[in-house]
C-alpha cells in the first residue's frame, strides 16, 4: 500500500471513529471462513458495521480524533476489528449470541458515549448497558407513574363524592 494510499484510508477511519459515539475492538482471527460470513451476516442484521482495519493504521487515526482513546492503545496487538454501532450494547449482545457456537470474536476494548472499556471480561456488563433511548423511556415512565395514580385516584374519588353528594341531597328531602 503507497503511503497516499495509506493517509487516505487513516483519514477515513478517523471521521468514522469521529462521527460514532459507539465503537468496539474484537479479534475474530481463527475464525473459519464460513463462520466469518455468518459473523457478517449477523452484523448485517443488526445494523453493526465490522470492518478489519492494520492496528499501525487504526492507532493513527485514533490519534487524529477529538475523541480520548488512549485507554483503547494497549489493545491494538494482534489483529483487530472495528465493530461500529448507533446503539452502545448492539455489538456486546451480537459477540455474546455468536459465542454460544465459537470462542471468537474476543472483545479488545470499546468506546460507548465517552467511555472506554477494557478487555474481554467487560462483555456482560456491556451487553446489560442501556441505549439511551432506554434510559429516556424509563425516566419518561417514571414521571408519569405518579401523575398515572393521582389521576386515577381522582378519579375513582369524584365517583365516590359524587355518591356521597347523592346520598345527602335524597337524605335532606
Amino acid at each position: 500500500m503507497k503511503k497516499e494510499e495509506k493517509s487516505l484510508v487513516v483519514e477515513a477511519l478517523a471521521d468514522k471513529l469521529n462521527v460514532n459515539n459507539n465503537f468496539y475492538f474484537a479479534d475474530i482471527s481463527e475464525l473459519n471462513a464460513e463462520d466469518t460470513s455468518a459473523l457478517r451476516r449477523l452484523c448485517y442484521k443488526r445494523e453493526v458495521t465490522l470492518t478489519v482495519v492494520k492496528n499501525t493504521l487504526l492507532k493513527k487515526a485514533m490519534e487524529q480524533t477529538d475523541k480520548d482513546l488512549e485507554a483503547l492503545y494497549d489493545t491494538l496487538k494482534g489483529p483487530t476489528s472495528i465493530m461500529f454501532a448507533k446503539s452502545g450494547n448492539a455489538p456486546a449482545k451480537l459477540i455474546k449470541e455468536f459465542r454460544k457456537k465459537s470462542s471468537k470474536p474476543l472483545l479488545k476494548g470499546a468506546y460507548i458515549e465517552e467511555m472506554t472499556y477494557v478487555g474481554d471480561n467487560q462483555l456482560d456488563f456491556l451487553v446489560a448497558l442501556k441505549s439511551k433511548n432506554e434510559l429516556i423511556a424509563d425516566v419518561i415512565g417514571l414521571l408519569q407513574s405518579p401523575v398515572t395514580n393521582v389521576m386515577s385516584a381522582l378519579q375513582s374519588g369524584r365517583n365516590i363524592l359524587s355518591g356521597v353528594v347523592k346520598t345527602l341531597s335524597e337524605r335532606s328531602e
